[in-house]
């Protein structure tokens, strides 16, 4: 049996002992589905002393996959390292964060935006905004959505040159947390969960959801099943939201209205503001894990975005100071979303060239670099974790 083969069943014993005790899987999408279910592993700890036993013979992809299942697993374990150095592992990329000044420009870009929609900024920017999307009801958001995706599905195909085909499954939920869609899957399966608690569905919502959720991580994952499939990769055909692709997979997603519809004016808006507050999460991420008091952190957030209530406040930086999962997936957001936000503006020939690389396998940010060595640092070029006045 291979490294990778012996890695592989290791987390999906390990995978398959965190959903018997009701905790996160380990694994958001299986690219090498098949074969006998797994028996849960023991416990947290034998799982770690595996992997860092396998980890003395691998290297590359490899060597970086299992850092990072062994940085979290430490951190579920009671471990609290560094904000830096634990993101570093998980994520693969920096916690630099983004100057100040360069965060008001981008919402002046939001807020620009906003006016040329007649959309004023405050407490109801957002209500504004979902109004002016056109909103739905809840029982129309499923077909909306897969509407949005046929007819956006040819023109992700075009950009990335992905065949891979798909199924996709739409359910609804009802859970209190902070994710309004989410999609699991295996193989060619791709498993679609819209969170109905206390979130509105629009016409503008239903095209952004096809292209992150069911053509951004639907498509691309059977797309790095079918890669799987067709050849040996040396990557782990597991993927999980504590590895360093998922830096890549959430700036896409994010980020695929700015090369697919520029000229939507609604949904590019829409897309600026989104851009603009991941940069202030990322300010209050650095700031909540280098000690700054929560309220302070929650006086901020809502000075930048106030359209954002407490309890969404409370529920951010709870997950982003306290939970091992969290403390490193959520940097994935502003950290991808910035550099393929500045991707769209690249040249032709080298958005090309990642969106294809994007689709045939999960790419670290270092991968990213490569792909672009004249692009942004991923993660932000440096700024104080102090947190400064936000913009008026």
């Amino acid at each position: 049996m291979s490294l990778r083969d012996e890695i592989e069943n290791v987390l999906r014993a390990w995978n398959a002992y965190e959903i018997a005790r009701g905790a996160s899987p380990v694994i958001d999408f299986d690219c090498h589905p098949g074969g006998p279910e797994p028996e849960p592993a023991p416990d947290r700890l034998t799982v770690y002393r595996r992997l860092a036993e396998l980890r003395t013979a691998a290297t590359g992809p490899l060597a970086i996959r299992l850092d990072a299942d062994l940085a979290y697993l430490g951190a579920l374990l009671g471990e609290h390292p560094p904000f830096a150095d634990y993101v570093r592992k998980t994520q693969g990329c920096g916690t630099a964060g983004w100057p100040e000044g360069y965060i008001a420009s981008r919402a002046d870009q939001a807020r620009t935006a906003l006016a040329d929609l007649g959309i004023s900024w405050g407490a109801r920017t957002n209500t504004e905004l979902s109004h002016v999307e056109g909103l739905l009801d809840v029982s129309e958001a499923p077909d909306a959505i897969r509407q949005a995706a046929e007819e956006l599905e040819p023109a992700v195909r075009e950009a990335t040159g992905s065949t891979a085909p798909y199924t996709l499954t739409i359910e609804t939920t009802e859970v209190d947390a902070y994710w309004a869609y989410w999609l699991d899957g295996a193989g060619d399966q791709v498993h679609l969960r819209l969170n109905l608690h206390d979130v509105h569905f629009t016409q503008t919502g239903a095209r952004q959801f096809a292209l992150h959720e069911v053509l951004g991580h639907g498509l691309q994952s059977a797309s790095l099943t079918a890669q799987a499939a067709a050849e040996d990769v040396p990557w782990v055909r597991l993927l999980s939201i504590h590895a360093p692709q998922q830096v890549m997979l959430e700036g896409l997603a994010q980020a695929w209205p700015l090369f697919l519809l520029p000229e939507d004016k609604v949904l590019i808006t829409r897309v600026r503001l989104a851009h603009y507050t991941q940069l202030v999460l990322a300010q209050i991420h650095r700031a909540i894990n280098h000690g700054t008091a929560a309220v302070d952190c929650a006086d901020h957030l809502r000075a930048a975005v106030p359209w954002m209530t407490e309890e969404t406040i409370a529920g951010y930086l709870t997950d982003r100071g306290t939970s091992p999962e969290h403390r490193s997936y959520m940097w994935a957001y502003p950290a991808g979303f910035d550099w393929f936000t500045a991707l769209a503006d690249a040249d032709a020939k080298v958005i090309r060239e990642v969106l294809h690389a994007a689709y045939q396998a999960p790419l670290t940010p270092t991968d990213l670099t490569d792909l672009w060595p004249t692009g942004p640092a991923v993660g932000g070029p440096g700024s104080p974790a102090r947190l400064p006045k936000p913009p008026s």
